[in-house]
């Protein structure tokens, strides 16, 4: 195992899910201001947000991964198409719809399989990562390598949605009110089929689900079973589900995270933690914690400082939404 992935706190990584699951749902807006310019982007105590997240376009370079999930970027990101036959990207203006080729060609076949498998007419994509990857202003602390994705749970309706919605709309909530199981009108066998069809994907390593999710999973899902183990419960993810696909093959520069436990994750004592008074109804500090402070480009690999500095990358994202204003 790399050294560095001791030093990574899984507490680091359960904020982050919580904070995601808060983030999705919020709107966006049809109208983007850009961001003012730094008055020193070569300050060493600027946060590394605050570099990434004004830019537009990945850089000009060959794609490579550099780093963790939770502490890197990555070069020659591909923009995944806003409209595809069987998918539609959400949430436009955050511009997080980049990442690596893999994983788009994976969003791809995921959203075929929606439309087979479970009789969707598609899915709709969440965030993936910025142009350039790296840390984001709201939402995510992973994200940051182009090997993550969040896909609603809501199916693609059979229209081409409007600027205007995919910014506003929000996806179903999944959860029951007491957090205890799914909502059973919100939850359908075809939600299953859909996790279960991401999880069969061999470059798949996590998908994130709420517990109560995990647990409808367990308790409906028949015949081979063994794709189960890639899907972890974690805090949030009422809405959507978050894949994280294995670093690609020969890219060196990427920390891989360990596979999961081969288990099912379905016995009592595996989801008992999650349904535990103290994670359901979490008592505030008696002492509220300090901010903790952003992360600045001295947190990630030397080389994403190059990537965050070089040209821009000539791209077009196709398909411009119905009904978009100007």
């Amino acid at each position: 195992m790399n050294p560095r992935l001791i030093l990574i706190p899984l507490l680091t990584l359960m904020i982050a899910a919580s904070a995601a699951s808060a983030w999705a749902q919020d709107k966006g807006t049809v109208h983007p201001k850009p961001l003012p310019p730094l008055a020193n982007p070569n300050d060493p105590n600027i946060a590394a947000k605050e570099l990434f997240g004004r830019k537009m376009l990945p850089a000009a370079m060959p794609t490579r991964v550099h780093g963790f999930y939770a502490h890197g970027c990555i070069a020659g990101a591909e923009g995944l198409p806003i409209n595809g036959d069987n998918w539609q990207v959400m949430r436009l203006s955050r511009n997080r719809y980049w990442g690596h080729p893999d994983l788009v060609a994976l969003i791809k076949r995921l959203a075929a399989r929606a439309r087979r498998d479970a009789g969707w007419n598609g899915i709709l994509v969440g965030d993936m990562s910025q142009p350039r990857g790296g840390p984001m202003f709201t939402g995510h602390a992973s994200h940051q390598i182009g090997l993550d994705a969040d896909i609603w749970l809501t199916p693609m309706p059979g229209r081409q949605l409007s600027r205007n919605e995919r910014e506003e709309m929000s996806a179903v909530m999944m959860v029951r009110a007491d957090r205890l199981d799914i909502d059973p009108h919100a939850w359908t066998p075809t939600h299953l089929a859909v996790i279960r069809a991401a999880a069969l994907e061999p470059s798949v390593q996590r998908i994130f689900v709420n517990a109560a999710i995990k647990k409808a999973l367990c308790r409906e899902a028949k015949g081979d079973r063994y794709w189960l183990h890639k899907v972890r419960p974690m805090y949030g993810h009422d809405y959507h589900f978050h894949i994280r696909i294995k670093c690609p093959p020969g890219a060196g520069e990427c920390e891989s995270q360990p596979d999961p436990n081969e288990g099912e994750g379905c016995q009592p004592a595996d989801l008992a933690y999650w349904f535990s008074d103290a994670v359901l109804h979490p008592k505030p500090p008696k002492v509220p914690p300090k901010p903790k402070p952003p992360m600045t480009m001295a947190a990630l690999p030397p080389v994403c400082k190059t990537v965050l500095n070089a040209p821009d990358a000539k791209h077009e994202v196709s398909s411009r939404p119905s009904g978009e204003q100007r």
